[in-house]
């Protein structure tokens, strides 16, 4: 049984394709392999060949045994009537295989080949902790409603019950007249005494027979009743827990309109089991109790935060969060429900039986009424301007950061309920926040978060997480994040993913499967990755960013290769044409993405170069579809589509000058070479006559509306004062090793300016419309003439 117990363990975390496969609903289902499992562990499956013929005696004789213990199972008085009919169907399912006994035999042996595969696998993908999928909402209404007819039979029986004894109560009076009509000189025949006394004795029975019937159903509702909450709860901590699972881009229907009329409808049930316990007359103290206890679980479960406060919150900013009350229509009129928010720290959320005497922080606009919207049916606590002025932290053990330390807010009223006779205290914790002092701690910040949220256990003690984790979880959680920080359904392929477990691992040239190696804390976000000044999820972080605000499209359409280490790119590029390029995120600066090529050397060879990283503030100048049509020695997408195919609908349209204004100018990329030999000399000047300053000649093109700006050597004393614009070197030859000098953005023909816009431009009086026209510069020429 032993290979049993690991296989639950991972059968929640297998697709549910690969389960249904192991385990054939219509010939061996999953049922026969958990009530048999410690029988079916024990035969010698093993044996079985299909060649070998002289085996389908032995091969019957253990079906045989199977449907034999399965009808048995069947038949044993604690298994209930779902079950035993299930049993029942396996085992007439089971009997199709007397006539290929041996058939099974081999099937057996197979799964359990299978489930020993599974156990050894290295490379099985197994998704993070979760709570099973969610059960059909008909289902459970369903029970809900066989529930409701329970109780109404209940109602019935005690009508009749009524009934019986108001007439047991009739013919008593007629027995005891009969006294009377004898002191009258009448006399009944015994006959008819005997038909009354018959018929007394019948009543008398009906209705012992009747009250025993009604505490019987009773019984069976509130035992109803109980399963009806456990599984309402559990279906309310799958929604928590989704929620929860959210912060990491899974998928979560927020919808709680089923879940709030499951709530009603079972505190209608309770009240009316209450009165029909009340109307027996005699007290049942145990069914009382229990209906009381269900009571008080229900309405303290019914406060969900419905809206979340943001994870990561800064002091002195305003955020706002909503709770719901699911039994909002059923709150007692009168005096208004207050909710009251405060702060607390991870250790007080593991002990609520109470309100928190220690205050750790202050909270602005704290308080808020639970109002009742008749539109959408719904009851809520709106938090609209909360904010932190001040946190008190607790003492940090080692290298402990600030933001590693988590809070969350406590919601909690006092709420009277309609039927109900006292007041019941409600509370309910948010999900954890980490409260930052500055906007520079935000990114260390939501690393906590995430992983909080990816690796925390469901039913967990608040807010215990794992110090480390298998990569292969840090991996379905980074490609969670990113496709829904992204927005996209394009996901980080098996190479994206090996490069950032040799990232993170520190492990360039390791070619195996990463997925359970251990994976820690330290490594995610506390530790820098060698050689670099950031940490792992940092680095990760830019990317994201950097790809959600200027790179979606190019990723959903397949044009970014992503994530892939330089040894990697040597080996697919090596043999393809010059002019082969492929676009791959910076692994040596956060936030960048660069074009990867290959070029011809001056012996005849080939090389890759790597252009110098294109960042945010990069792409808001020039999309990253312009700047690749500007470099025109890059021709075709990896493995071998043509760039102006592949990148066409990202080219911006060239602008029509207008007719009289000004004639417009564009910026353009150029890389290396190109960079420098569009570079004009800068002419001997004389100073304009009638202007004390000197004045550089720049070439216009009246029919492309661009300007040809020439380079400027910097002042040799003063590189940063004699020139107001960044001046870019490049340095020849290139190696394949060496990245690229970032592209230079110029008018056209100028890669080595970088435009101030704070510059002093001074234009000649006398400037006219011919097609060199005279572009004063104060700061620069003061220089040149030095």
């Amino acid at each position: 049984m032993a290979q049993w117990m690991h296989m639950t363990q991972m059968i929640q975390f297998l697709p549910g394709q690969t389960v249904n496969d192991l385990y054939p609903s219509n010939s061996f289902p999953i049922e026969v392999r958990h009530f048999l499992a410690d029988w079916i562990e024990k035969q010698r499956w093993e044996d079985f060949v299909l060649e070998k013929v002289e085996q389908g005696s032995q091969a019957k004789a253990l079906l045989d045994q199977m449907i034999s213990m399965l009808q048995a199972m069947a038949q044993e008085n604690n298994t209930n009537m779902v079950e035993k009919l299930k049993l029942l169907q396996i085992s007439r399912n089971m009997t199709s295989f007397q006539q290929q006994p041996l058939q099974f035999g081999v099937m057996v042996r197979d799964m359990l080949r299978k489930e020993r595969a599974l156990l050894r696998s290295q490379s099985t993908v197994i998704s993070p902790p979760q709570y099973p999928q969610r059960e059909s909402s008909s289902s459970n209404m369903q029970d809900v409603d066989n529930l409701v007819f329970k109780v109404l039979e209940v109602q019935e029986v005690r009508k009749t019950m009524h009934q019986m004894q108001e007439e047991l109560n009739w013919e008593r009076q007629n027995y005891e007249s009969i006294g009377t009509i004898q002191q009258n000189g009448l006399d009944p025949t015994t006959a008819e005494i005997q038909k009354l006394q018959n018929h007394i004795q019948q009543l008398e029975y009906k209705v012992k027979a009747m009250a025993t019937k009604r505490f019987q159903l009773l019984k069976e509702c509130v035992d109803c009743l109980d399963q009806c909450h456990t599984r309402l709860i559990s279906r309310l901590k799958v929604w928590r827990w989704e929620q929860h699972k959210a912060t990491i881009g899974h998928p979560f229907d927020d919808n709680l309109n089923l879940l709030q009329t499951w709530f009603e409808q079972l505190l209608g049930v309770n009240g009316k089991l209450r009165q029909e316990l009340m109307l027996i007359g005699e007290p049942i103290p145990e069914l009382q109790e229990r209906l009381g206890q269900l009571l008080q679980v229900l309405i303290q479960s019914s406060l969900v935060v419905d809206k979340q406060p943001p994870q990561v919150i800064k002091t002195q900013s305003k955020f706002s969060t909503t709770v719901r009350y699911l039994l909002g229509e059923k709150v007692a009129p009168g005096k208004p429900v207050v909710l009251k928010a405060q702060i607390i720290t991870e250790q007080q959320a593991r002990s609520l039986g109470s309100v928190p005497s220690d205050n750790v922080g202050e909270l602005i606009n704290n308080t808020a009424i639970l109002e009742h919207n008749t539109a959408s049916k719904s009851t809520c606590a709106t938090f609209r301007n909360m904010s932190i002025k001040k946190i008190k932290r607790a003492d940090r053990k080692g290298s402990e950061s600030v933001t590693e330390e988590k809070f969350a807010l406590l919601f909690s009223a006092e709420i009277s309920i309609t039927g109900c006779d006292t007041p019941y205290r409600i509370q309910m914790i948010s999900l954890p926040v980490v409260v930052i002092v500055h906007g520079s701690q935000d990114n260390n910040a939501l690393a906590t978060i995430i992983w909080d949220c990816a690796f925390s256990e469901p039913d967990r003690v608040p807010f215990v997480v794992p110090e480390r984790v298998p990569w292969r979880l840090m991996c379905s959680t980074l490609n969670s994040k990113f496709t829904s920080e992204v927005q996209t359904q394009h996901n980080l392929d098996q190479y994206n993913q090996h490069f950032l477990a040799q990232k993170i691992f520190d492990k360039p040239d390791f070619a195996d499967d990463f997925s359970n190696m251990m994976v820690s804390w330290a490594q995610f976000n506390k530790e820098v990755l060698p050689g670099r000044p950031f940490t792992f999820w940092q680095w990760f972080e830019g990317v994201m960013d950097l790809t959600k605000k200027h790179l979606k499209t190019y990723w959903s359409d397949g044009l970014i290769f992503g994530f892939i280490g330089k040894q990697h790119l040597h080996l697919i590029l090596k043999d393809r044409p010059n002019g082969t390029f492929l676009l791959r995120f910076s692994d040596s600066e956060i936030g960048g993405i660069t074009i990867a090529y290959v070029s011809a050397t001056e012996h005849g060879g080939q090389k890759i170069q790597n252009i110098q990283p294109f960042t945010k503030r990069d792409l808001e100048i020039r999309s990253l579809g312009d700047r690749i049509q500007d470099i025109n020695h890059i021709t075709f997408l990896y493995p071998e589509y043509p760039k102006h195919k592949a990148f066409h609908k990202y080219y911006t349209e060239p602008q029509h000058p207008p007719s009289g204004g000004y004639i417009p100018v564009s910026l353009q990329t150029k890389v290396g070479m190109d960079a420098g030999s569009a570079a004009l000399p800068i002419p001997n000047m004389a100073p304009h006559a009638e202007s004390p300053h000197h004045v550089i000649p720049y070439n216009m093109d009246d029919s492309s509306g661009t300007l040809s700006v020439p380079s400027m050597a910097p002042h040799a004393e003063s590189p940063h004062n004699a020139v107001p614009y960044n001046i870019h070197q490049f340095q020849q030859p290139f190696s394949p090793q060496e990245s690229i000098t970032q592209d230079q953005m110029e008018t056209t023909a100028s890669p080595a300016v970088d435009f101030n816009p704070n510059s002093p431009v001074v234009f000649p009086h006398d400037m006219g419309t011919s097609d060199n026209m005279d572009l004063v510069f104060d700061t620069i020429l003061k220089n040149l003439g030095q």
